[in-house]
C-alpha cells in the first residue's frame, strides 16, 4: 500500500517520468522492430519459388528468385509474391490439323507442364507469369502447344505419325521446349489419347497392314507344314533304309554262319 502511495506521488511531469516513457517507448520500438523483421523473413517450400523483387541492386536481375532456403525481404525497399511449382494436365482436341499430304489429322492429347526451376527458367516466369492464376497460365501454355503440334504434323506424312509414334513425339517435344522456355514452363510429359482421320486413311492402313500379317501368318503356316511333311518323308525313307540295311547285315551274317558250319570235306569239294 505505502509502495502504491509512493508511485501515486510521482509528479506526471519532470526527469524521471520522462526517463520511465523514454524507456517504455523505446522498449515498444525495438519489440516492433523485432516482429517486423521476423515477418519478413521468408521461407520458401520446396514446391514454391519465392520472387523478390523492387530494389535488387544495380546491374542485377529484375526479380531475385529463390527455390528453397530463404530470403530477408527489406521493408519498403521491396516486396515478394510466389510461383506454384504444381505440374498442370492441359488437354488439346487438337482436330481437322493438315499433315504433309493435306490429310486432316485429329489428335486429341494431354500435356503436363510445370514452371522449371533452374535460374534462367524462373527468371523468365517471374517476368511472364508472376501474377497471373493457374487458367491463366495454361491458357498460355495452351496456345504455344497448339500451334507447335500443328507445326509438327504439317511436316510429318500420316503413315508416319501412326506407325512411328516415337519419333512423333520427339519432334513435338523438340519444336514445343524452347517456346515453353520463353516463360519459364517445362514439358513433363505428352500422352497421345489417338490419332484418327476423317477421310479414313489411318483405318485402311490399319486394315491393309492387317491383311498382310494374316497372309504371311498364313504362309508361314503352310512353309511350316510343307517343312514338316518333308521331314516325315524324309525319316520314313531313313527308317525303310536302315530296316533295309538291317535286313541285309542280318542276311550277311546268317550266310557266314551257315558257311562256317559246313564239314571241313564239303568245304574242300
Amino acid at each position: 500500500m505505502s509502495n502504491f502511495l509512493v508511485a501515486a506521488d510521482v509528479p506526471l511531469s519532470g526527469p524521471y517520468f520522462w526517463t520511465v516513457l523514454g524507456v517504455v517507448f523505446a522498449a515498444f520500438m525495438l519489440f516492433s522492430l523485432l516482429v517486423v523483421a521476423v515477418k519478413q523473413y521468408k521461407r520458401c517450400p520446396s514446391n514454391r519459388v519465392l520472387v523478390v523483387f523492387g530494389r535488387t541492386g544495380r546491374g542485377q536481375a529484375p526479380a531475385k528468385c529463390i527455390h528453397g532456403g530463404w530470403h530477408f525481404v527489406v521493408p519498403l525497399a521491396q516486396d515478394y509474391a510466389w510461383l506454384n511449382l504444381e505440374p498442370m494436365q492441359i488437354e488439346i482436341p487438337l482436330r481437322g490439323a493438315l499433315s504433309m499430304e493435306n490429310i486432316r489429322v485429329n489428335v486429341p492429347s494431354v500435356f503436363t507442364v510445370a514452371i522449371g526451376t533452374t535460374p534462367e527458367l524462373m527468371q523468365n516466369a517471374a517476368i511472364r507469369l508472376l501474377g497471373l492464376s493457374g487458367s491463366e497460365v495454361k491458357k498460355q501454355a495452351e496456345d504455344m502447344i497448339f500451334g507447335q503440334l500443328r507445326q509438327v504434323i504439317a511436316s510429318m506424312q500420316i503413315e508416319d505419325i501412326n506407325r512411328n509414334r516415337d519419333k512423333f513425339l520427339e519432334n513435338v517435344q523438340q519444336s514445343l521446349e524452347p517456346e515453353l522456355k520463353k516463360i519459364g514452363l517445362v514439358l513433363i510429359n505428352v500422352n497421345i489419347t489417338d490419332i484418327t482421320d476423317e477421310s479414313g486413311y489411318i483405318e485402311a492402313i490399319g486394315q491393309k497392314a492387317a491383311s498382310q500379317a494374316i497372309q504371311k501368318a498364313r504362309g508361314d503356316v503352310a512353309e511350316q507344314e510343307k517343312l514338316g511333311e518333308t521331314r516325315v518323308a524324309e525319316a520314313e525313307r531313313d527308317r525303310v533304309v536302315q530296316v533295309a540295311n538291317a535286313h541285309k547285315t542280318r542276311e550277311t551274317r546268317s550266310s557266314r554262319s551257315a558257311r562256317s558250319r559246313r564239314p571241313s570235306s564239303a568245304r574242300r569239294k
